[in-house]
């Protein structure tokens, strides 16, 4: 016969009741025993899941993680016999969500493993469901990005994004800075891409009265906007070389001075950093600090490209209608799905958004089909795009995605009377990315 179960001890459960985040105590046979209320809050409002299995509450499997393709935390603790974290995509009344899990065994007197304690964060800034906003996946090399944001969010490490144009670098960002003690303090962005090497260190650190021509009044810079928080460098890779030692005294010291200023500042930030370029590369050609690199990729997370994710496409794409064109309820059909599944992307999820938005504009029924598809992705079998005037295409034969969308660029620019924001906001599109937009509109310098 097999050893009794050490009976669950009172004081335990009462631990567990008051602490704020969701926790359950369960045996090596994955029954639940006891469950906080905050995990009743969360993930099992309308009735008692005591006695039932966690994988059954959590996945709705018929059998355990490890068996159903999952990593399980139980299984690897009891290899281990230690604490074990790992992210899972749990269901809960309002959909699936991501959930970072830590579980720890507990020993009995013999010292034998007897239960264990799992404890539960959901991370709020991605889901596994179509959503309104934040990451959306269930793909593996999305998880497992998602499993690296998770283990770095807690900590003060440095991250470095890397990763192609589009693929969410700042939406990464966004989740880094949730997942850390510092979500409650401000999540300030530095385009460094559109910073002109003359307002750059103003910019930054900001410039006292007097510092320069224009300077009529003292301006704190985004360093000091970001105190207490977190400082994402967007595009570090195009940082000017003369400020890049300065960026590393920010980041081994904690201080830095503003334009004009001798006086020496502190702050408190943990910076993020992202880049679509190979920054070896850029050391090896004396372009990019060598010290700044290792400072800035204390933790490198390589975000996936989109023909890496196919299998997310669909969610995405329910996503994304909903983001474009909100007050229809537009469906993409079974074949056309299959069609962006086989496209290659180049510029990723934000290239699938502005395909998208171009079928749904050329659907005027409930569906876009096969054929909206191709045409918004400039591949009808005419060879003619849409949304865009033939004479701006007349430069190739053949016109590509980026053609076309500069093309209606131009003709959106040359109609719209407004502002640049207001002109970003009918586009559905930021600023930046409005500002970076333009940019490619500039003629190429001659050779």
């Amino acid at each position: 016969m097999s050893a009794a179960r050490p009976p669950v001890l009172p004081e335990l459960v009462s631990y567990l009741e008051g602490l704020p985040e969701p926790h359950i105590l369960f045996d090596q046979q994955y029954r639940i025993l006891a469950a906080n209320a905050a995990y009743r809050r969360q993930f099992s409002p309308q009735g008692s899941v005591v006695g039932r299995t966690c994988y059954e509450v959590s996945h709705h499997f018929s059998l355990p993680c490890d068996q159903a393709g999952e990593s399980c935390p139980l299984a690897r603790a009891r290899l281990s016999g230690q604490r074990e974290r790992v992210l899972h995509l749990h269901h809960t009344p309002q959909g699936e969500s991501y959930v970072n899990i830590e579980l720890v065994p507990l020993r009995d007197g013999p010292g034998t493993l007897a239960y264990f304690i799992e404890k539960m964060e959901p991370l709020r800034v991605a889901q596994g469901q179509p959503a309104a906003q934040g990451l959306i996946g269930r793909s593996a090399a999305f998880q497992h990005m998602l499993a690296l944001v998770a283990r770095v969010g807690p900590s003060m490490a440095s991250v470095l994004l890397q990763g192609e144009s589009g693929t969410g670098k700042e939406l990464v960002a966004q989740a880094v800075h949730e997942a850390s003690p510092r979500a409650a303090r401000p999540l300030v962005v530095v385009d460094c891409a559109s910073l002109p090497e003359s307002l750059f260190e103003s910019e930054l650190f900001g410039h006292e009265r007097g510092a320069y021509t224009g300077a009529n009044s003292t301006k704190p810079g985004l360093v000091e906007a970001a105190s207490g928080g977190t400082l994402f460098l967007d595009e570090v890779g195009d940082i000017p070389l003369a400020m890049q030692v300065k960026l590393l005294r920010l980041l081994e010291s904690g201080t830095y001075r503003r334009v004009g200023s001798t006086d020496l500042r502190r702050t408190d930030v943990r910076v993020v950093s992202a880049t679509h370029r190979d920054l070896r590369a850029l050391v090896a050609e004396g372009r990019f600090r060598e010290d700044l690199y290792y400072r800035l990729s204390t933790f490198p997370i390589s975000l996936p490209a989109l023909r890496d994710r196919v299998e997310d496409i669909p969610l995405l794409a329910v996503a994304l209608l909903a983001r474009v064109a909100p007050q229809r309820r537009l469906a993409v059909a079974p074949q056309a799905l299959v069609l962006l599944q086989q496209h290659r992307f180049p510029g990723n999820v934000r290239e699938l958004r502005n395909v998208l938005e171009r079928a749904a504009l050329l659907a005027d029924g409930t569906q876009i089909t096969v054929e909206h598809v191709r045409q918004a992705l400039g591949t009808a079998a005419s060879g003619q795009s849409v949304a865009a005037p033939a004479d701006r295409l007349a430069e190739t034969s053949t016109p590509t995605l980026r053609n076309v969308e500069l093309a209606t660029l131009r003709a959106q620019l040359q109609a719209h009377q407004g502002s640049r924001a207001a002109l970003a906001r009918k586009l559905g599109i930021s600023e930046r990315s409005l500002y970076r937009k333009l940019r490619n509109l500039e003629p190429e310098p001659p050779a």
